[in-house]
C-alpha cells in the first residue's frame, strides 16, 4: 500500500513539475530560430554566392591564357611497307620544301617517330569595353544579389512576428473564450441555486452556454494551430509545448518614422538598370577589335625508335608579338543584342519607377494605420472598460432577478467582442510597425 502511495505521489509531482518544463519562447529568439531555419534565406545565400564565382569568371577574362600541348606520331610509309623506321614523302608533298620542286618527284626520308610539344600564351591588352563591361555588369548582379539577401531577411523577420504575434493571439483568444464559458456557467449556477429558475432564461443561458464552448473549440483548435506553425518554422518539436514570453504591450510609444529614401527592393531594380546597360555596352564592344599580345614556344624530335627518341637534341622554335582581331561581318547580331539588353534596362527602369510608387505607399499607409490605431487604442480600452462595468452590474442585476438571461447574453457578447477588438488592434499595431521595418529601415 505505501509503494501505491509513493508511486502515485510521484506521478503527481511529474504532472505538476510538466508544465514547468514547456519551453519558453520570446519573439527575438522565435525570430532568430526562423532565420536559421529559413529555406528563403538559405536559397539567397546560394545566389549570392553563385554571382560572387561568376565575378571571378568575369574577371578570368582579363588575364592571359596559357595553353599546352603534347602530341606523338608514328607515320606510315605507304611507299614502301618494308621500310618501318624511315617514311618517304611522296612527290605531292614537295610543295613544302619549294613550289619549284613541286611537279618534281623529290623523296626524303625522315624517321617515322615524332614527338611535339608546344606552349602558347595570350594576353589580352585592349577590347574596348568588351571585358570591361561584362565584369561591371557582373559587379551590378552581386550587389544584386546582396540585396536580395537583404529583402528575403526582412522578409523572414515579417513572417516571425507575424507566426508569433499570431500565436500569441490565439492563447489570449482561448483565454477570453473560456472566461467567457465560464461567465456563462456562472449565471447559470446563479439562476438555478436561486430556486427560481425562469425556463425561458434557463434555456437561453443552456444556449449560450453550448454556443461558446465550441467558442473554446474553435479558440483551442486555432491556437493549437498557430502554436504547430511557429514550431515547424522555428524548428523546434512539435510535441514541444511553448510558452510565449512576449505579451501585448498596453501602450505603444510614436513610431517616428522619416521618410522612405530607399529600401532593399529598389536597391536591386537600380543595380538591374545598370547591369543591363553596362551588358549592352559590351555587346555592342564586340564588333570592336581586340588587341592581344601572343607567344608561343614549340619543340619536336625525330627517331628511328622509341629508345632514340630524345638522345639527340630536338627543333626548338618561339616567338612573340602582337595580334589584332578585327570582326568584319556578323549579320547584325552585335547591334541586335546590345538592342536587347538595352531595352531589357528601360524594361527595368520602369520597373523601378513603378516600385518606387507602390513601396511608398505601402510605407506611408503602415505609418497612417500605426498612428491611426495607436490614436483609437486608448478609446477602445476605456470602452472596453465600461463594457467590463456594464456586465458586471447586469451580472448583478440578473443574480437579483432585475434583468433577464437576454439582456445579460447581449452584455457579455458586447464585451467579449470588445475584448477581441482590442487584442485584434494590438495586434495589428505590431504588424503595421514591422511592416515599416520591413520597408524602411
Amino acid at each position: 500500500m505505501n509503494k501505491i502511495k509513493s508511486i502515485f505521489i510521484a506521478v503527481s509531482i511529474c504532472a505538476g513539475v510538466l508544465p514547468a518544463c514547456a519551453m519558453d519562447l520570446s519573439l527575438v529568439d522565435a525570430t532568430n530560430m526562423i532565420v536559421s531555419e529559413s529555406h528563403d534565406l538559405k536559397k539567397a545565400d546560394a545566389n549570392l554566392k553563385k554571382a560572387e564565382a561568376s565575378l571571378d569568371a568575369a574577371n578570368s577574362s582579363r588575364w592571359f591564357k596559357l595553353d599546352g600541348s603534347v602530341s606523338y606520331m608514328n607515320l606510315v610509309n605507304i611507299e614502301d611497307l618494308s621500310k618501318q623506321r624511315t617514311v618517304t614523302l611522296p612527290p605531292s608533298m614537295g610543295g613544302f620544301i619549294s613550289e619549284s620542286l613541286k611537279d618534281t618527284a623529290v623523296t626524303f626520308a625522315i624517321p617515322d617517330n615524332i614527338f611535339q610539344a608546344g606552349v602558347s600564351l595570350t594576353q589580352p591588352i585592349y577590347t574596348f569595353g568588351k571585358i570591361g563591361n561584362a565584369v561591371k555588369s557582373v559587379k551590378s548582379a552581386i550587389k544584386m544579389a546582396d540585396a536580395s539577401k537583404e529583402m528575403t531577411i526582412r522578409e523572414v523577420k515579417y513572417a516571425a512576428a507575424q507566426l508569433y504575434w499570431t500565436a500569441k493571439m490565439t492563447d489570449e483568444v482561448v483565454k477570453l473564450a473560456k472566461q467567457d464559458l465560464a461567465n456563462a456557467r456562472a449565471a447559470r449556477k446563479s439562476l438555478t441555486s436561486a430556486g427560481r429558475a425562469n425556463r425561458s432564461n434557463l434555456l437561453k443561458i443552456e444556449s449560450d452556454i453550448a454556443s461558446k464552448e465550441i467558442n473554446v473549440s474553435d479558440a483551442e483548435f486555432n491556437r493549437d494551430t498557430a502554436h504547430r506553425m511557429l514550431k515547424i518554422m522555428a524548428g523546434i518539436d512539435t510535441h514541444e509545448q511553448l510558452v510565449l514570453t512576449d505579451d501585448f504591450p498596453q501602450k505603444f510609444q510614436e513610431l517616428n518614422a522619416g521618410e522612405l529614401k530607399t529600401t532593399p527592393q529598389w536597391e536591386i531594380l537600380t543595380e538591374q538598370v545598370k547591369m543591363y546597360e553596362r551588358l549592352a555596352k559590351s555587346k555592342r564592344a564586340n564588333a570592336y577589335p581586340t588587341l592581344a599580345a601572343t607567344a608561343n614556344y614549340s619543340y619536336m624530335a625525330l627517331s628511328e625508335d622509341m629508345e632514340g627518341m630524345f638522345d639527340k637534341r630536338g627543333s626548338q622554335s618561339a616567338y612573340w608579338g602582337l595580334a589584332v582581331q578585327v570582326p568584319l561581318f556578323s549579320g547584325g547580331l552585335n547591334r541586335a543584342n546590345a538592342t536587347v539588353e538595352a531595352m531589357n534596362a528601360i524594361a527595368a527602369q520602369q520597373d523601378l519607377e513603378q516600385a518606387k510608387k507602390i513601396t511608398t505607399e505601402q510605407y506611408n499607409n503602415a505609418v497612417k494605420q500605426y498612428d491611426r490605431l495607436r490614436g483609437n487604442l486608448e478609446t477602445l480600452t476605456k470602452a472596453r472598460d465600461l463594457a467590463a462595468q456594464t456586465y458586471k452590474l447586469s451580472q448583478n442585476r440578473f443574480a437579483s432577478g432585475q434583468t433577464s438571461a437576454v439582456e445579460l447574453a447581449e452584455v457579455s457578447a458586447g464585451l467579449y467582442q470588445l475584448d477581441l477588438a482590442l487584442l485584434n488592434t494590438k495586434y495589428k499595431i505590431l504588424m503595421s510597425a514591422e511592416t515599416v521595418k520591413k520597408l524602411g529601415e
